[in-house]
């Protein structure tokens, strides 16, 4: 099978066996996971007749890997436990980040503020009121040297869940530990990098679909050639998650996603194995435990079912699905917040049970405001007591051989299937994109979601049900009404002390390589170098591509 797959091919070779559409409606009186899936009084035996483990399973860390992408899992090494951080301005969150080391965490995961997120600086118009409010503000050179200050990036893995302006800030983050004295195959961690999910569910797009897979595949070559322990992309399910999916359009989607970003690089000139082992991706874990067990399982053996089918992938890294997750935001309340607590701890356990490789876990105030530290701490702790204290993870996929486990990775496996087959039609994920499909999808779902709890056929504990009147207020992360001028100000510092002549010098390359066809890392690095910021580059960028417009 070559990298040109043909949309129409036949899969019912490679689906799983499930309970099919015209089943789950004559099984609608029992209940349902999240997706729709009927859940069956009884499983045993007979649910996996002519089922092969052989096929359907394997051993941990072998193919299809379907029991997890090492062979050891969490008996060698737990996840990376990388609790997610970002707010007001540099100083703020590199302190954020060393009490979280100091707490125990393993890995850094930052977030950076809208306008960061969508290529404006702080004294940009539209960044007014935004600044630093639900993550870190980042104009320049200067400010990625404050959040990174005194934190060992060599030894620490760092992920930016950063999309649009991906490569700047990657670049800022290579430049700064080059500066520290730490070359840049010593570096590692992730930038999301996912354009496509943003158009589908979350928003923080700059440029339209096309030149945003230029970027990414750009960036793919310049890793592969600079940077060998990032990983370039983090293909993420969870916004499609918290738009209202179901766990069946979130991995079917985003495996669409995956297969645009895979062959854009292919036919960018680029071999499959040069980049495909540092793709990863981000799942989203919700309540329905079993069924996010199922769906974190189906995952990986469906990506290697892709890379293998598709894609003719011979590196054997190349097919495992690697990823994080992050407990489900969309799912925690306002009401009686420390409820929270348990739901966060269900899903982070379901996220281990189904063999994530790092994981944060949601502050239990998440659905008021940032995590004050008392709630960052106790997140952190959650993760603690299920990898020290529970026995989990003394074996790996304990889940393995579970009459309903395995029905369930099935079923899920063989309706996100159905999906992909219909985005194939359609003419790919993009195509699909500019038509509006996943949307639609999407909506529909979290709909009937909304309607099921409105109509307390679903229950959310003290939202529609076990509702009280008196609730605590709880404390609330401070919002401090200095940052937003004091970012202006030193940004403003900032452009003064430069070279104004080499800074229109760098921009103009940088513009005139996106004019072009050369790979636009180079001439953007040249620009951090001349002390540009984030929002000029941006700006350069978007005179050439333009700006989207759904």
């Amino acid at each position: 099978m070559t990298a040109r797959h043909d949309a129409r091919r036949d899969w019912s070779r490679i689906r799983s066996v499930g309970v099919g559409r015209n089943t789950i409606g004559a099984m609608a009186d029992l209940p349902q996971t999240d997706s729709g899936i009927p859940i069956k009084k009884l499983y045993d035996h007979d649910d996996l007749a002519g089922w092969d483990p052989t096929e359907k399973l394997g051993a941990p860390g072998e193919e299809p890997y379907t029991r997890g992408v090492y062979s050891s899992m969490y008996t060698g090494r737990l996840w990376t436990m990388r609790q997610y951080s970002g707010f007001g301005n540099a100083e703020a969150t590199n302190e954020r980040f060393k009490f979280l080391l100091d707490a125990g965490q393993t890995g850094l995961s930052c977030a950076f503020d809208l306008p960061t997120q969508m290529g404006y600086d702080s004294d940009h118009g539209r960044a007014e009121g935004e600044v630093g409010k639900v993550g870190v503000a980042i104009d320049s050179m200067e400010d990625m040297r404050l959040l990174l200050a005194d934190l060992p990036l060599d030894k620490v893995s760092t992920s930016m869940t950063i999309n649009s302006t991906a490569a700047i800030l990657l670049l800022m983050y290579e430049l700064v530990a080059e500066e520290n004295g730490v070359s840049s195959d010593q570096i590692s961690g992730t930038i999301q990098n996912d354009l496509l999910k943003e158009y589908i569910a979350r928003g923080t797009y700059i440029f339209p679909p096309r030149p945003s897979m230029r970027i990414i595949t750009d960036i793919f070559g310049y890793c592969a050639e600079h940077v060998p322990s990032w990983n370039t992309i983090s293909i993420s399910g969870y916004h499609i998650r918290e738009a209202g999916s179901t766990a069946v359009q979130e991995i079917a989607f985003t495996l669409a996603n995956a297969i645009a970003y895979v062959q854009a690089a292919v036919d960018a000139g680029l071999d499959v194995d040069d980049f495909a082992p540092r793709l990863s991706f981000f799942w989203n874990g919700h309540n329905n435990f079993f069924e996010e067990i199922a769906k974190f399982r189906a995952s990986r053996r469906m990506w290697h079912t892709i890379m293998t089918e598709r894609f003719d992938a011979q590196n054997p890294k190349s097919k495992m699905l690697r990823f994080h997750t992050q407990t489900g935001g969309s799912t925690l309340t306002a009401q009686q917040p420390k409820n929270n607590i348990m739901r966060v701890t269900l899903q982070a356990l379901a996220a281990v049970m189904g063999g994530t490789q790092s994981l944060h876990t949601n502050g239990f105030d998440e659905a008021l405001s940032l995590p004050t530290e008392d709630a960052a701490r106790m997140a952190l702790r959650t993760q603690q007591v299920i990898g020290y204290e529970s026995g989990v993870v003394d074996t790996p996929d304990p889940m393995a051989g579970s009459y309903l486990v395995e029905s369930l990775t099935d079923e899920v496996e063989r309706l996100a299937w159905e999906y992909i087959e219909t985005i194939d039609e359609k003419g790919g994920a993009v195509a699909a994109i500019e038509a509006g499909y996943q949307m639609d999808e999407i909506m529909d779902s979290a709909y009937a979601y909304t309607k099921s709890v409105d109509d307390v056929d679903r229950v959310i504990v003290g939202v529609n049900k076990f509702t009280t009147d008196d609730d605590p207020e709880p404390d609330v992360f401070p919002i401090d009404p200095t940052l937003e001028p004091g970012q202006v100000e030193r940004l403003k510092r900032y452009k003064a002390n430069r070279d104004t002549a080499g800074v229109e010098s760098a921009l103009a390359k940088v513009k005139a390589s996106a004019e072009g066809t050369d790979n636009l890392l180079y001439s953007i690095k040249d620009a951090l170098r001349a002390d540009c910021t984030l929002g000029e580059i941006s700006d350069s960028l978007r005179s050439v591509f333009g700006q989207y417009t759904p």
